[in-house]
């Protein structure tokens, strides 16, 4: 293939050169290559029976990749759009966005010894995105959000899709966490999850938080932590590198986003360890503000000092008397409240 691009490029007129370009491509199931290659050697030569006989091989096959790259443009284009709303929205209404590395490792040989736990450690529980986007909704009413419930006294979370922004926290929890009764009436009857074994998870039992993200000024931030996305390059950009990384691109995309993410990534650690000195120099957890659930989620979404990564609002949940209740606030500060209007 390189030779035969290296004569077409000294020689477009060369046929058979277009020819063997296309074989080339063919060989690689490149069809849409193929089929280019192909038209531009019959410009030269309308009646060669070599490409003729090839274009007629491999017609089916270069029209259906035509095809799939224009639907591919489309939806990129559809997408291109999403965000362009969704990033004027937020900056309408006050709404900080953030991102966290796509990729745990700046080179192939860097070895995990446990995948899976290495990945929850690193990304807590920001990882994997969802690919998901606010939408309007229609009619031209409100937006709704993506919302991730995580309970990390059970190690367990519930994905909400559309979580509408006048809709208020508990009501939400009331459908999720309903109250058991059980046969004297007080409210303390067995729940419906198979992995709640002491039936802690109930709506009057529960105490909600978010996480505070990107505080201060300080430009140089941990690869661990949460990076606020500034402008609405940078969000484009992150949200076609999550979606290449999931193959939603082909392997090719993909390569290309691990490239661009693996330099993010190094040049995070660089200045970091310029400044700190060492990766293992890292910041205090995260403080963490309570959440009152008869507030609305666009309350928390509109808090000055909430941030959402990965255009995902995480709210982290647990039965209130829980041991890991008590653990979580000694390793995150509790700094406010979020109440009701």
């Amino acid at each position: 293939r390189d030779e035969a691009k290296k004569a077409v490029d000294f020689n477009p007129t060369n046929v058979k050169a277009w020819y063997r370009l296309a074989k080339a491509h063919q060989m690689l199931q490149n069809w849409e290559e193929a089929g280019n290659a192909i038209d531009s050697g019959l410009e030269q030569s309308s009646n060669n029976k070599e490409l003729l006989q090839l274009q007629k091989l491999l017609a089916e096959k270069v029209r259906k990749a035509r095809l799939h790259r224009q639907q591919r443009e489309r939806a990129r284009a559809e997408r291109t759009s999403r965000i362009k709303d969704v990033w004027r929205y937020c900056k309408e209404e006050d709404i900080a966005l953030g991102r966290v590395s796509l990729v745990a490792t700046v080179k192939d040989d860097e070895c995990e010894e446990n995948e899976a736990d290495s990945m929850e450690q690193r990304w807590h529980h920001h990882y994997p995105h969802t690919g998901q986007l606010p939408k309007r909704q229609q009619g031209g009413g409100g937006w709704t959000w993506p919302v991730l419930f995580v309970y990390p006294s059970h190690r367990q979370s519930d994905f909400i899709e559309h979580f509408a922004e006048d809709e208020i926290i508990a009501l939400r929890m009331a459908q999720m966490f309903p109250e058991q009764e059980d046969e004297d009436g007080d409210g303390d009857g067995e729940t419906e999850m198979p992995w709640d074994y002491n039936n802690e998870f109930r709506c009057s039992n529960l105490a909600v938080y978010f996480e505070v993200h990107c505080e201060g000024d300080d430009k140089v931030i941990h690869p661990d932590s949460v990076e606020r996305l500034k402008d609405q390059g940078s969000a484009m950009r992150f949200y076609e590198s999550s979606r290449a990384l999931k193959g939603d691109e082909g392997p090719e995309m993909a390569n290309v986003a691990r490239c661009m993410e693996r330099k993010h990534l190094h040049n995070q650690r660089k200045a970091w360890i310029k400044k700190h000195g060492s990766l293992w120099s890292k910041p205090d957890p995260c403080p963490v503000i309570q959440v009152h659930p008869a507030v609305t989620l666009g309350q928390i979404l509109r808090h000055k000092r909430s941030v959402v990564p990965n255009f995902l609002m995480t709210l982290i949940l647990f039965p209130a008397n829980h041991p890991a209740h008590y653990d979580f606030l000694k390793d995150h500060k509790c700094i406010g409240i979020v109440e009701p209007k």
